[in-house]
């Protein structure tokens, strides 16, 4: 499994891959069952992590408690709440296996230290942060502009595996959308 993450570094370093292997040691090997949390709410974050395989749920509750679905993280992806990883305060958010996973989490003082001592470690991270910031505002802005049948549609054409990997509760929770609405709108389609 290692072999994902070797790759999906080497994709955005090219030919600068001086200290991969140690990078690639700093990791540690998780495997999951379905719905174990990696992250709770008000507890700290102490892991990047890096899906091989698997797909995980970052979400939090509103004042009803219901779940509300920040983001799907499929393979070939990074997940993490940043926020608390950064500043080691409790986290706003959960983090949750959708399904068994394979992943490869680094904990902050390790990741710290390759940010201080390894450069094309540091080159990777502004690329994750950089697709993962404009990934989140596409979202929101396209979400806000549509209606709930065409977050339907979107999701469709742009993440069309999700409707075969989740359930019709969290995909509406993904979409913002009431999940007997998700379910009429669906039948339409």
């Amino acid at each position: 499994m290692i072999e994902v993450l070797k790759q999906h570094i080497t994709n955005r370093l090219g030919n600068d891959l001086d200290n991969l292997d140690m990078v690639l040691s700093s990791f540690k090997h998780i495997k999951t069952k379905r719905n174990q949390h990696l992250l709770q709410q008000s507890d700290v974050c102490k892991y990047v992590y890096f899906v091989a395989k698997g797909c995980l749920q970052v979400y939090v509750y509103d004042k009803d408690f219901n779940e509300t679905t920040r983001d799907i993280i499929i393979e070939d992806n990074w997940c993490s709440e940043l926020l608390s990883f950064g500043s080691g305060k409790p986290a706003l958010e959960n983090i949750r296996t959708v399904e068994p996973c394979e992943l490869f989490a680094i904990d902050r003082p390790t990741f710290q230290k390759l940010m201080e001592t390894v450069p094309q470690f540091d080159k990777v991270y502004k690329q994750i942060l950089e697709a993962s910031y404009a990934n989140s505002v596409y979202r929101i802005n396209t979400f806000v502009s549509l209606t709930a049948l065409d977050r339907i549609k979107w999701l469709m054409e742009y993440r069309p595996m999700l409707m075969t990997r989740l359930s019709s509760k969290l995909i509406a929770s993904y979409l913002g959308i009431n999940k007997d609405v998700f379910s009429r709108l669906k039948a339409k389609l």
